[in-house]
Parts: C-alpha cells; structure tokens; sequence
C-alpha cells in the first residue's frame, strides 16, 4: 500500500500542470472511440512536443487508465486522479478500462518515443531516434525536425537526419524525396534498404530522377550491409570452430595421443552438460543471489565428472583393449549407449533447461546488421584458454612428459620407471574432462538432452584426422578451417549439402595426404 501511494503522489506530481497541456477533449479522444480516431489524436498529441502528455501515454501503455461517462482517469493502486485536470478523484463504480490491442501500443509507444526526441537525456533521444525509425511519418515530421535542429551530439544528429530522410522519401514535393534520397545513401540500416526496395517497387515512385537517385542509394547501402553479412559468416564460422575445437580437444589426447577409437566421447560431453545444469539449480535453490556465477562453478563441475567417469571408464574396460582398435570402438559404443539410457533414466528423455546468466546474455552491434552474441564470444575465448592450458600441460609439465613418454614408447618409459598405467588412467582421465568442459560451453548455446553428444562426435574425429593424429596445432587448423568452411558453404547451398561437401573434402584430402595436415615426425612415426 505505502509502495502503491508513493507512486500516485508521482503521478500527481507530473500531472500537476497536465491540465495546461491536454483538454479533457483531447484526454477523452485519446481514450474512447474507435482505434484510428484514438491514433490520430494519439499521434497529434505526440507531434506537439509537449513533455506534460506523457505520464498519460505511460499510463495508458501500463493499463492504468479508466473511462467513465464523458471522465477520463488515471488509476494507481486504490487511488484516482483526473487525467484532464490532474486533480484526485473518487473513481465511479461504473469505471471501464480502457483496452489497448497491439495496434494501439504501437501508436502509443511511437507518440511516446516522438515525445522523448527532446529529452535532455541522451540515452532517451537515442532510443527515441531507434524506436521511431520503423514508425515515424509525415505527421511527425515537424517535431524530428525541431529535434534535428536541437540537437548538439554528432552522432545522434547524423541518426536524426537519415531519420527525417525517411520521412521525406514519401513526401508529395518531388525535391523533398530527391533530396531525402541522396541523404539515405549514406544509410547503413537494414531499415533503409527495405525502405528503398519498397519505393522501387513498380507503381510506388513515379518520377524517373527520383528512382535513379533511390537506385543509387540503394546500390551504396546493399554495398556495406555485404561487409555486415560477410563479417557475420565469418564470425559464425569461428565460433562453430571454436565449438569443434573443443570438441577435438579432449579426442585429440584420447585417440590422438593414446589410439583409443572413444566412441562414447560425445557422452562424456553430454555428463558435462548435465553437471553444468545441476550446478545451476543448485544455485537458483540455495544461492540465489550469485546465480549469474554458477557457470563459473560449473566449469570445474563439469570437468570433474567427465574425468571421473573417464576413469572409470579406462580402468574397467578401456585399459585391457589398448592395440585392438575394433574391440575398443565396439566397447565405447556399447558405453555410450549405456550411458544415454542412464541419463534418460535420470533426468528423463526431453531436454532439460539451462539459463544463460545476465552477463551472457544479449551481445556487440558491431554494425548495423551484425551482432556478436555474449555467449559466443565466451565461448571463443574459452575455447582459446583451453587450449593454452592442455598444451602448456603437455610441453611443460612432469604429468604431460610421461604422457609424451609412454604414448610414444612405452617400453621404453617403464624402463625408466614411469608407472604406465597410471599415466593412461590420467591421460583418459584429462581428456575426458576437456569433453566435460566442451559440454558446459556447449549447455550455453544449445539444448541439453541425452543425444547431445551425437552431433558432434563424427566431426570432432573429422578434426582429428584432418588436422593429424597427435597433433594439437593441426587440430586448431582444422577446427576453424572445418567451422569457416561449412558456415560459407551453407550460405550457397544449405546445411545438408555443405556437410557433404565437407565430408567429401575431408575424404579426398585425406586420400592425398593420410597423415593429415600435420605429420608426426620422429620415431614416434616410424612406430
């Protein structure tokens, strides 16, 4: 109550002088009849400028308006005032609301947004110029032109005049649209070039030097959204990349470095995902207040069941099939499907659901038509941290010695009383939780479901293969190279065609050169 009282002694006190401002025929014409008298008078009201309408206009967009008889109020909690002369009322019995469809809100929101083009604050005008670039027209026209005149900040001017631009490309004087159209060249908003597409439709332009200008126009425009769409294949392409590399990484220890054919890698991924999605509700159950962190939390989650199940894994099963390479795919997949089931058994078989935090959430404008998302981008430096960590462990540290060591002979690694087995278990171990780790990247992108792990285990060994076997730097080549390619293929021929023209490339270069991009040398490639 005290809260709802608070916020009417608001209302009245930026009603105070709206009884100078609006007549009650203008409050009443805004809030009865039929929906185009509404918005015309809703649209005349936003053309005059006048910041006292609009507590009226945020009122009517948060359903607190009322009509009784020919009265029309303003309702905040049990309180009423008068929307004409601004003053407390007592609110009839009788009192209708006043019902505003999608059409309605669009007017109110544009009137609002023309209203706000003369804020003294810089963030409002800029979301008044965004907001009124799909609605403005010749009835606002005078007002985004006093705002135009106003107007101090560069960048929000230059907005402002491809804005009045818009405007005047539908106006009746042929040197108003000629002009207008020599300034929308300069556009760079896909809004523009749906605009121009629309003037150059047969029938909607009728004067010849026009249209030329408009064609020009247009000719620029489509030329830098290009550079946005280019750009944007690009960036996709990375950021799928980045998904395989890490995909990759774990296989490229697995079967890179130790042979073992781990057809259940891809499930290893989806325990990761799953351990991202319980650290998750264990933090909207008991630590609310830090649930925008849990992914951080989740990380090391993720990465300790993996390796703990990899362990287990090598222990019990994968550790009597090393050198048998057809018994070690068969128990991985005959794995892999126990562990599906088992998920399926726990969590059910419908996908669960795993919230991105706010930090995560939304992205970059880059340019008018290109926006990086959050997620991805974390993704790709995630990806990038990863991979400095695992080929600092292998080249640096005692454990990743021993790893070189035995993968490379192992005779001769146990003469020099390096315990072998225990080595393989850690090995496994390590690249079952960079699989774990790809899984919570992955729960931030995509679906969390038992069959997670399905779409990627063919193209994180194509990146294996294709980059060579046992190596990390061909892995990040092939990663990205894979990622770029298959995103600009799709663009020419669609997801189903470019995945088999990649998997034709992949077979061909493979043919040429069986040792992949990068070939092992040394003895490790005799052997």
């Amino acid at each position: 109550m005290l809260v709802s009282r608070i916020a009417f002694a608001i209302v009245i006190c930026l009603c105070a002088p709206f009884a100078h401002a609006l007549t009650a025929e203008q409050v009443r014409a805004m809030a009865t009849g039929d929906n185009d008298d509404r918005a015309a008078a809703i649209a005349q009201a936003g053309a005059s400028g006048d910041p006292q309408a609009q507590p009226f206009f945020e009122a009517l967009l948060d359903d607190a308006v009322k009509t009784a008889g020919d009265r029309v109020f303003i309702v905040r909690g049990d309180d009423a005032i008068d929307a004409a002369t601004g003053e407390k009322a007592a609110l009839p019995d009788d009192a209708e609301d006043v019902i505003n469809n999608n059409r309605m809100r669009s007017e109110i929101e544009a009137a609002l947004a023309s209203l706000k083009l003369l804020s003294p604050h810089r963030a409002e005008r800029a979301s008044a110029v965004a907001q009124l670039r799909d609605a403005a027209d010749e009835s606002t026209l005078p007002l985004i032109e006093k705002a135009f005149a106003a107007e101090t900040d560069a960048s929000l001017k230059a907005d402002l005049g491809l804005l009045r631009a818009t405007v005047l490309v539908t106006a009746a004087d042929q040197s108003r649209r000629l002009a207008a159209a020599r300034l929308l060249a300069a556009s760079d908003s896909p809004a523009t070039r749906t605009l121009l597409l629309q003037r150059l439709a047969p029938g909607a332009e009728t004067d010849d030097e026009v249209r030329a200008e408009l064609k020009v126009a247009l000719s620029a425009l489509e030329s830098r959204l290009a550079w946005g769409e280019r750009l944007g294949v690009v960036f996709t392409g990375v950021s799928l990349g980045s998904i395989l590399l890490l995909v990759a990484l774990g296989l490229a220890i697995t079967y890179g470095l130790m042979g073992v054919i781990n057809m259940a890698h891809g499930e290893l991924m989806m325990i990761g995902a799953y351990a991202t999605y319980l650290v998750q509700n264990l933090f909207r159950s008991y630590l609310p207040g830090w649930f925008d962190w849990y992914v951080l939390a989740a990380i090391p989650a993720a990465f300790l069941a993996s390796a703990l199940v990899g362990a287990a894994l090598e222990r019990s099963v994968i550790r009597w099939l090393y050198g048998r390479p057809l018994e070690t795919l068969l128990a991985t997949w005959g794995i892999s499907l126990i562990l599906m089931q088992a998920v399926r058994s726990i969590f059910g078989a419908q996908n669960v659901p795993v919230e991105n935090p706010s930090w995560l959430s939304g992205g970059v404008q880059a340019l008018s038509n290109l926006t990086l998302p959050f997620n991805r981008i974390a993704i790709i430096v995630f990806a990038a941290l990863v991979l400095a960590g695992l080929a600092f462990m292998v080249a640096r540290t005692r454990l990743g010695l021993f790893v070189r060591g035995v993968t490379q002979n192992r005779p001769m690694a146990a003469c020099m009383g390096v315990n072998t087995a225990r080595v393989d278990t850690y090995a496994f171990a390590l690249g079952s939780g960079i699989a774990g780790l790809a899984g919570c990247a992955l729960s931030q992108v995509g679906n969390v479901g038992p069959d997670l792990g399905q779409g990627y285990i063919v193209d994180s060994f194509m990146v294996v293969v294709l980059g060579g076997v046992g190596q990390l730097a061909g892995t990040v080549y092939a990663a990205l190279g894979l990622g770029v390619l298959n995103k600009l293929l799709e663009g020419w021929t669609g997801a189903v065609l470019a995945k088999i023209m990649v998997l034709v490339f992949i077979v061909v270069f493979i043919q040429k050169r069986p040792q992949g991009m990068f070939a092992m040398k040394g003895r490790s490639a005799e052997a």
